[in-house]
């Protein structure tokens, strides 16, 4: 079996084709207008320099920010919302929680509806899910001709308690599909988040809608420009949760898909950490723009079923957009191979969050690109190798580099060289990376010295030593083909879906023959979704149930068998939660009632792997050992390294730095105070030698 991924990122393109025992990897420049255009471009080069076609490929996984650049950058559709009268300002109003008590000037990110389209609609749900008003036609007539003279390109709708009883949703979306264009956009709350709390189910839903349009036109323009050379195999997304579905699926509800480019890069280090037997890892993503972290347990990542896009306050929680689908709980920091780096108003330097991206890019490109960046200061140390950078792709022009340094940094700054001014540049970008993670640490309450860390991305190895020096961490796993992680990531990736559906009844009111038949209706959802990508495939279920006490406003997440009567695992589920309650908080309330909150399904099934894959090696590439001269700012001068090919490097031989370790997508530095080894199955083990 042939299988392609292709991962678009803010600068590269990364492109990974698997099969027949070998796995090739291609990298080129993003072209963020049109990013289809920049994916055929490695797809075609990729596939015929292996002497294949479209035509032989079975499968082919795509990830992309695409979704999330829409979102913070504004440039989604124009939304009209649906809501019930009286909550049209929900949106505004959010939770009514301040993310920083005691800070005047904090600033929230505008709805991305603005009042005038939020149009409110008679009609009420009550919690139970009894009608107390049922939407009049003619006001749906109503509201389809504000719509029509406002110009939407898509409509969201999200009335109260949908979630429980969707027939009014349902009722208004189909009258606004026979009023409204048929290709209108129109998405409702209950087919994207079916869950309680309005707001963000709301604000779900309307993120949905604003990027539906975007994303359907731009798959739609990728799946015909593979269909054109010939593609006839099967189109699977990477979804937000580290798993992968159908396009079809992907083009409904996009905003599953908003972190599916980082999910990849998790999903290679859960692949990794299980295969060198990591219990404990820290993966690290640092590409073009931004960089990603996340903990793994036993090679499971964390995750969540809420997360937030487009913060509009210094990357705090609680000042972005909440959406309310399944996630891998990921940190996304402003540091990548494409940040820019400058002196501000009080002669400090910073690094990030602005990124030149792909155009115009670094200065060494020499694609027009004039601020300083990260990439730029690796070359300008020595730490990159010209020749062969990106597999050969972008010839660096080292001068630009220097000159720029010279102009932006050394100078503002009265610093003595160059040398020193690149150095303090990364210097800076290691220590927003490592505080990020000791941050995040810190949130989860883990010791982040236990951890092993994993790196990926173009960038990952570059700055894996240093970070784990200021971590505490011994051990660094750099995987094969890292420099392209996320894509490689993707080839990993089981096919999964994953829905919730709010309950809120107190146990002990619960209707078990009710719940037992909403709990069948999701699985069969869930396998739907699942079986659409292959009818062969051996599904997973797993089921969790959130539960808290009456009047609370947060929840303990339990797993339950699905399978099991569900009157015994009633009374299992609170038995299990008052442990769980006493273990978190130290004290449990035996008086007070246990309410079912929602309950959730995900299935998940492995496609089948290629067998074996490994690198083609090229002969014609010179492997010897040689000198490289680069400068080390805790020596405060120019360090002779050892330079090695990677393909070259006999595993099991060990290699004390300093080093550096070469290939095509990336560069691994081992610092003074580390030695490496090349393991059998090809990634490669840094750990810091005893002083």
């Amino acid at each position: 079996m042939i299988r392609l991924s292709v991962d678009i990122g803010g600068t590269f393109t990364d492109v990974v084709l698997e099969g027949k025992g070998n796995r090739a990897t291609h990298k080129v420049l993003s072209t963020p207008d049109h990013p289809e255009v920049g994916a055929m471009q490695g797809i075609t080069e990729l596939v015929a320099s292996q002497g294949l076609n479209l035509r032989d490929v079975q499968s082919l996984i795509h990830g992309t920010t695409l979704a999330t650049n829409a979102l913070i950058e504004r440039k989604g559709a124009r939304v009209g919302f649906v809501t019930t009268a009286g909550f049209r300002d929900v949106l505004e109003m959010r939770n009514e929680k301040r993310f920083d008590q005691y800070n005047l000037d904090i600033e929230l990110p505008k709805p991305l509806v603005p009042r005038e389209l939020r149009i409110p609609l008679r009609e009420r749900t009550l919690a139970d899910g009894s009608v107390l008003q049922s939407p009049d036609p003619e006001e749906i007539d109503h509201v389809a001709q504000v719509l029509k003279a406002n110009a939407v390109e898509a409509v969201a709708i999200g009335l109260m308690h949908s979630y429980v009883n969707a027939a009014h949703e349902q009722q208004v979306g189909d009258r606004l599909r026979r009023l409204l264009d048929p290709q209108l956009t129109i998405c409702l709350s209950s087919d994207v988040s079916p869950e309680a709390r309005e707001y963000d189910r709301f604000s779900t839903v309307c993120a949905n809608a604003y990027v539906r349009p975007l994303m359907s036109r731009y798959l739609g323009q990728f799946r015909n420009a593979l269909k054109a050379e010939g593609f006839a195999g099967s189109f699977l997304m990477m979804l937000s949760g580290g798993g992968v579905t159908t396009l079809e699926q992907a083009m409904k509800t996009p905003i599953r898909v908003v972190e599916s480019g980082p999910a990849g890069g998790v999903a290679l280090a859960a692949h990794v950490a299980g295969a060198v037997g990591s219990s404990r890892t820290l993966a690290l993503d640092l590409g073009g723009t931004t960089a990603k972290i996340c903990f793994l347990e036993d090679s499971t990542p964390q995750t969540t079923r809420k997360f937030e896009v487009a913060r509009a306050w210094r990357d705090i929680k609680g000042s972005g957009l909440p959406v309310r689908v399944p996630t891998i709980e990921l940190v996304e920091i402003g540091a990548g191979g494409g940040s820019i780096a400058r002196v501000d108003t009080l002669s400090r330097l910073s690094v990030g969050p602005e990124s030149a991206g792909a155009s115009p890019g670094p200065c060494a490109y020499g694609r027009g690109g004039s601020d300083v960046t990260l990439t730029d200061s690796h070359i300008a140390l020595g730490n990159i190798v010209a020749e062969g950078f990106a597999g050969g792709s972008i010839a660096l022009d080292t001068e630009k580099a220097n000159e720029a340094i010279e102009a932006q940094i050394a100078q503002p700054m009265n610093m003595r060289s160059v040398h020193a001014a690149a150095a303090g540049v990364i210097e800076m970008a290691d220590e927003i990376m490592a505080n990020a993670a000791r941050v995040h640490g810190l949130e989860l309450g883990k010791d982040i010295s236990e951890f092993d860390l994993i790196v990926s991305g173009g960038g990952g190895a570059l700055h894996a030593t240093r970070i784990a020096e200021k971590l505490s961490i011994d051990r660094i796993f750099v995987p094969e083909n890292a420099g392209v992680g996320s894509a490689v990531g993707f080839l990993h990736a089981p096919v999964s879906f994953e829905l919730a559906k709010s309950v809120m009844r107190p146990l002990s009111k619960l209707d078990p023959d009710a719940l037992a038949t909403n709990i069948r209706t999701t699985r069969d959802d869930v396998l739907t979704v699942i079986g659409a990508v292959s009818p062969d495939l051996d599904i997973d279920i797993t089921a969790h149930a959130e539960l808290r006490y009456v009047g609370q406003g947060q929840d303990l997440r339990l797993e339950f068998d699905p399978d099991a009567t569900i009157a015994s695992e009633i009374a299992r589920l609170e038995t299990r939660f008052h442990e769980a309650y006493r273990n978190l908080y130290g004290f449990i309330m035996p008086e007070m009632d246990v309410e079912l909150f929602s309950f959730s399904l995900s299935g998940s099934a492995h496609l089948p792997m290629a067998t074996n894959p490994v690198n083609a090696v090229d002969d014609t590439v010179d492997r010897s050992h040689t000198e490289r001269q680069v400068y080390d700012l805790i020596r405060d001068g120019v360090v002779s390294f050892d330079t090695i090919e990677r393909a070259s490097w006999v595993p099991g031989k060990p290699l004390s730095g300093p080093a550096i370790v070469t290939e095509a997508q990336t560069t691994t530095i081992i610092r003074e105070g580390w030695c490496g080894t090349k393991l059998d199955c090809g990634h490669l083990l840094l750990e810091r030698v005893a002083p």
